[in-house]
Formats: C-alpha cells, structure tokens, sequence
C-alpha cells in the first residue's frame, strides 16, 4: 500500500480545513511539493462542490474518500472502506488519533518529517479527544495555531506551506502573518467564554450550545472545559439558518457533537455518529467527535425544503429522545 501511494503522480490535495488537514497537507506537500492545496469541508464534498477539482492525480485527506481520487487519506470511522469499494482509489484508512499520524507514519521514511514528530503527538492528542483539561487550559502553541487557521484569509494555506518547509509553530504564530490574528483571536477567546456561558443548556448531561445565525463556532473543548463535569457530552448548533453551501460567509446550519473527552477518557457513554446519521446521510465522523447538518423535519420524517428554527428544535427533541435511551 505505501509503495502504490508514493507512485502516484499527485497534483492536487484536497484537505480538511482545520488543524488535522493542514498537518495533513503539509506532509504530503514534502513528497509532492508542486501539488495545489484546496481546502473543502466534509459536506461540501458530499454535496458535490469539489467534484470538478478531484480526479485520479488528487489525494483527499481527512475527508470521505471521493470514488474519482487516487489517493483517500483518512482516519474517521463512519468513512471506513468496506469489501465493496472498488473504484481504483488507494485507500489508506486505520483508527489512528488523526489523519496527519497516518500521513507521517505513510511518508516517514521517504521524506524528512523528525521536526514535525513533537506537534503531531498534540494533533493526535486533539483530534483524537485523548488531551486532559490540563493540558488544554495551559494553551500550547499548538491550540493557539489551530485556533487562528482560517481559509478565507489565507492563513491556512499559509500554516501549511510554512510547515512544509519546517517552521516551527512557534515562529508561525509569531510571524507577521500571523501575529495579528493570533492577537485577535486571543481577545474573542475571552468573549466567546461568555457567549458559550450565556448561550449553554445542559439537559440530561448533553449541554447543548445554540450559536447559530452568530458568526461563531467553537469545538467541544472550549464547551466541555467550561461546563465541566456536568455533561458526558455536549451538542454545538452553529451555521446560518437557511443557507446552503456555496453561499459567501455563510453556511448550512448544523451541529456538532462531542463526548466530554476530559470526563471519559476511554470513549463516550454513546455513539454519537447515531445522532449526526439521524436525519442526515452525509452526517458522520467518529463515535466520539461528529457533525451533520440540520434537516428540515416533518412530523419527524425528512423533507425537502428549506431549513427553519423550528426545525433546529424539531431536529434537537429527536436526539434527545435517543440520547435518553443511552
């Protein structure tokens, strides 16, 4: 499988936008370094918006394999390849803490990657919910850069290529680039711990976060370290109302669930891809970290319109009811 991945004649990268698909990125660009970086989203892949940037000289990392790629980079469990994939793409897929641990462990000993070694057991420890509260609230350098990464100003591509040629991540974050947005981001931290105080209901140890319609999003961490020991897992409603992918500054609504990795540190209390797969087919992730959109609902079933608030409530009573019968 390694050498049937390395042969390849990669031209394209189309990756996750947060932290795991930049690292991800980044090493693959040190044994392809002339390959063109697009970032995309797990549901804009679903929806068809990358197919005309994805064909056998692309690999896709930290996201669903696409049946035209040549190479499908992933650790996510409801993307697992079954007996019956076989459309010619190489798949390289394993329960690893991140996606950017299956790249490095792919291109170790083709390429240089010892400088990376130290950030990716903190990417692992983050993407794969095995960080302690500790350890988070003491902000390591490499939080601070997840936390600023950002497609639409081109910080992202920049993390990345900076990476690629092995900057460190503390003189990314200090780098004029980026300087400026780490220090804004360091301000709206301090406010978004409000906002997620105020806008915070734990019902049956799930807290339940609504930021939709904001402009905000924050990840199960930053809500699990705030509300403590009070939830086993907390639900994250974020995205504008009404909108569908390809909109400019906007996205779909829809919710992210998170097993309060700091309490359970061996796996949640439920699967919680049962809830992202509820309502919606493209909806997935692993069982302890997911996501899916907001469906609009029809005295429970499925419709196709566009989503309303209510359908945020009617979509959030259904989860409780199962989310009750853990």
């Amino acid at each position: 499988m390694v050498s049937d991945a390395l042969s390849l004649d990669i031209r394209r990268i189309v990756t996750d936008s947060d932290l795991d698909g930049v690292v991800t990125g980044a090493i693959l660009r040190r044994w392809w370094p002339d390959a063109e970086v697009v970032f995309g989203h797990p549901g804009e892949l679903r929806a068809g918006l990358l197919d005309d940037c994805i064909d056998r000289h692309t690999a896709v990392c930290d996201l669903p394999r696409h049946p035209n790629c040549g190479l499908s980079i992933d650790h996510h469990q409801s993307n697992a390849p079954t007996e019956s994939d076989d459309d010619g793409v190489v798949v390289v897929w394993r329960q690893a803490p991140s996606a950017a641990r299956i790249a490095y462990d792919l291109l170790s000993a083709a390429v240089e990657l010892g400088d990376l070694s130290q950030m990716l057991n903190w990417v692992d420890k983050l993407d794969g919910g095995g960080i302690t509260r500790e350890e988070f609230r003491s902000d390591p350098p490499v939080i601070w850069l997840g936390r600023i990464i950002d497609v639409e100003s081109g910080l992202a591509l920049h993390v990345l290529e900076a990476l690629q040629h092995g900057v460190s991540v503390e003189a990314v974050l200090s780098d004029p680039k980026v300087a400026p947005a780490l220090g804004e981001r360091r301000r709206r931290q301090a406010e978004m711990d409000t906002v997620i105080s105020d806008s915070t209901e734990v019902i049956d140890r799930l807290a339940i976060v609504r930021l939709e319609d904001r402009g905000l999003r924050s990840n199960g961490y930053h809500v699990t370290a705030q509300v403590g020991d009070d939830c086993d897992a907390c639900l994250v409603v974020h995205g504008d109302v009404g909108a569908s992918f390809g909109e400019q500054d906007r996205y779909p609504v829809s919710a992210s669930f998170y097993t309060n990795s700091f309490l359970h540190t061996a796996g949640g209390l439920y699967d919680l891809t049962r809830l992202a797969t509820r309502f919606d087919p493209d909806g997935g992730g692993h069982a302890n970290a997911c996501g899916c959109r907001i469906q609009a609902l029809e005295a429970g079933t499925k419709v196709d319109r566009v989503v309303t608030e209510g359908d945020i409530e009617a979509n959030l009573a259904a989860w409780l009811e199962m989310w009750a019968e853990r």
